[in-house]
């Protein structure tokens, strides 16, 4: 893509939804090196003002949080009827149990990863996710 292209396309734009400030800052550093725009929700509830509000290509949701935890906000957000209920969902937690991936499924999410992630792997699953990478 050249210069002007980026002009005219806006750039990709991820909402991290964790409650770890560090883990939130890894993947914000990660995926703005990667040319995409980030931004940051504490807990479910935040993200769930923050997706109604804005214009995401991707949620990148943890599971354990307070106020509502990642399933809950993304059940909720799939059946709220608005736009942002059909992004693409990464899960992303340290729940490595079978359960909790097919929980993660029902309640939307498209895929799951395991904590720890490397910075390559999440950006490469954005990229994807993302349409990114054609």
């Amino acid at each position: 893509m050249t210069t002007i292209d980026r002009a005219i396309v806006p750039a990709l734009r991820v909402l991290i939804v964790d409650d770890s400030s560090l883990v939130r800052m890894y993947y914000r550093d990660a995926l703005e090196k990667a040319g995409f725009e980030v931004e940051q929700a504490m807990n479910g509830l935040e993200a769930m003002e923050k997706a109604l509000a804005g214009r995401f290509d991707l949620l990148i949701v943890d599971v354990n949080m307070p106020k509502m935890d990642g399933f809950s906000f993304l059940r909720e957000l799939r059946r709220s009827g608005a736009p942002a209920g059909s992004v693409p969902a990464l899960v992303i937690t340290t729940e490595s149990g079978e359960q909790d991936v097919q929980e993660a499924r029902i309640a939307g999410a498209n895929f799951y990863l395991v904590k720890p992630v490397a910075e390559r792997e999440l950006q490469s699953y954005v990229a994807v996710l993302t349409g990114a990478s054609r």
